[in-house]
């Protein structure tokens, strides 16, 4: 019984890529080891940028500077 735990910021992840995370991940163990996709388990957990850092700083920053940057 495979769990996969994928953590991502919450930047706007939409419903069809969460589920094609889900369905990426499942086939993966499923051709790699012969895992059955009717148990196996895919966990996807949205972080706000401010908790997650990089670097000495959080990704908020980071994104911040970046918008400075390119405007």
């Amino acid at each position: 019984m495979p769990y996969v735990n994928i953590r991502v910021t919450r930047e706007g992840v939409t419903a069809e890529q969460k589920l094609q995370l889900i369905e990426g991940a499942t086939d993966l163990l499923s051709h790699v080891l012969n895992k059955n996709p009717a148990t196996t388990f895919v966990i996807i957990d949205e972080v706000d940028t401010d908790n997650w850092g990089v670097a000495r700083e959080t990704v908020t920053t980071l994104r911040k500077r970046e918008a400075e940057r390119k405007s």
